[in-house]
């Protein structure tokens, strides 16, 4: 009689196939259901062959085939597909068994699910599984939420499987209900962040100091080999290098226009809904909005014209330099406003976030992983009530010295037309969150005039409000006080 499974696995594509091979490796026995039960099939006889990996033609031969308690992952797409799933699997479940979404599924859904299966006597995980093809093979980030009574009974495997950063699992428990998704969600944002900062500086390298791919090849290889050491830079080096077959480079022949799966607008939305600035990302969601709207760019070029003709007046190593400062100083800016975000979440759902462990779990495996995460964990390690990052003394003195080289970027993108939204908005943040006084009193001056929304003096305590009329036709009425 064949042993018993100790996880299953719903949906084979590339993240679900990788991950059983990485379980296996580590010793554990999988069964493995795919929809189109074709794919069981072709990957039991292909890179399954050999193992201890058990494939099943259906949904109960998949139950049947797993030791108690259940623990059953899907890998499936997001939302609806997800609840069908649950809703085939709990006749044939009992209580506490385990279901794990290792979907890139919406906090609120897993929130959702986790009362659902709750009343049911089930378990339920939603865990956020970053890394790509590679990371989910040899070693992913997983970031698992949901009920805590259920991480005791995946946590092995987990953090088995897990890549690992000084010996640590890049696998915590995150926290209750929805929180596990949200903190993916968050990195998600984040990766669009980075990504649309590595595209600028390249944007300026190429269009303002006219260099070549195998320039921009070398200068990203050197700064991998510093302080902005990560993943997606040492992938752009290695993009850059890529030819096509007639010899020239292969990212000069991708139509510039770029997808996204909602994650990214969905953090934008979710930093809206709970009041907290999260302007980079929400103009590297944009950014990609706006690149796919080719055909309508090349009308546009044609009627508007083209960028300044306006010449470079530093030398190129010299602006290299400040196109490294700005992509670092943002960077910075990037993380700390995505803190600030799952700071606010937290509060507003009740959730312990340990901010620390979050860096750790992205240290390794995942897209995002940058030796400078490792400065993160120790500013919250140092004060885990830290209100943003960059008034950590590490991070501080990090913005100082980029500042002029930052300020030099984005100077030289405007001046050449070269559109530098990351950049600039960053900057423009931290110019903002740095400054004492903002105009927003002569914005609260104009929102009392046309609508008696009322104002606080500097003058007198917070919680008082004032109205004026501000014309002498008005009246004394006030409308409600304002929100902050």
């Amino acid at each position: 009689m064949t042993a018993k499974a100790d996880i299953g696995l719903i949906g084979l594509a590339v993240m679900g196939q990788n991950l059983v091979l990485n379980m296996a490796d580590h010793g554990y026995r999988v069964a493995v259901f795919n929809r189109t039960t074709t794919t069981v099939d072709e990957f039991i006889a292909g890179p399954a062959k050999g193992s201890q990996i058990i494939g099943t033609q259906s949904v109960e031969e998949l139950v049947a085939a797993l030791a108690k308690p259940r623990r059953v992952m899907l890998m499936v797409k997001a939302g609806e597909v997800v609840d069908r799933f649950i809703d085939l699997l709990l006749p044939l479940l009992e209580p506490g068994d385990v279901i794990i979404d290792g979907g890139n599924s919406h906090y609120p859904d897993s929130t959702r699910r986790t009362a659902w299966l709750r009343e049911k006597g089930l378990h339920f995980i939603g865990a956020g599984i970053s890394g790509g093809e590679e990371g989910a093979r040899y070693g992913p980030s997983i970031m698992p939420g949901g009920d805590p009574e259920a991480w005791p009974l995946v946590k092995e495997i987990f953090q088995s499987i897990a890549a690992k950063v000084d010996g640590q699992p890049c696998c915590q428990w995150v926290g209750k209900d929805g929180a596990g998704h949200f903190v993916k969600m968050v990195h998600n944002g984040i990766e669009y962040g980075d990504m649309q900062l590595i595209c600028e500086a390249y944007s300026l390298m190429e269009k303002v100091l006219g260099m070549n791919c195998d320039e921009m090849h070398d200068v990203f290889r050197q700064w991998n080999d510093g302080i902005l050491d990560s993943y997606l830079i040492e992938i752009t080096a290695d993009i850059l290098a890529v030819k096509d077959e007639d010899g020239e480079p292969l990212v000069n022949k991708i139509l510039d226009t770029a997808g996204q799966k909602g994650t990214g607008k969905w953090t934008g939305i979710s930093a809206l809904d709970l009041g907290v600035p999260l302007t980079l990302i929400g103009e590297s969601v944009f950014a990609r909005v706006l690149s796919s709207l080719k055909e309508e760019r090349v009308r546009a070029s044609a009627i508007l014209g083209s960028r300044p003709a306006t010449t470079t007046s530093s030398n190129r190593q010299e602006n290299i330099d400040a196109l490294r400062d700005a992509l670092y100083a943002s960077k910075i800016i990037s993380y700390a406003q995505g803190f600030m975000l799952m700071r606010e979440a937290a509060r507003d759902q009740g959730w312990q976030l340990d901010y620390g462990a979050v860096a750790l779990m992205w240290r390794g495996g995942c897209i995002i992983r940058s030796a400078f995460l490792g400065n993160i964990k120790e500013a919250y390690e140092n004060d885990p009530e830290l209100e943003n990052l960059a008034l950590d003394g590490f991070f501080t003195e990090a913005l100082k010295s980029a500042e002029a080289g930052w300020r030099k970027a984005v100077v030289l993108a405007i001046e050449h037309g070269i559109p530098a939204p990351a950049f600039a908005s960053a900057l423009s943040y931290y110019d903002g969150y740095r400054s004492a006084r903002l105009p927003a009193n002569l914005l609260q001056a104009q929102r009392d005039y046309f609508g008696a929304h009322t104002y606080e003096r500097i003058d007198h305590k917070r919680g008082e409000f004032f109205h004026t009329d501000w014309t002498g036709r008005g009246g004394k009425t006030a409308s409600t006080t304002y929100e902050v």
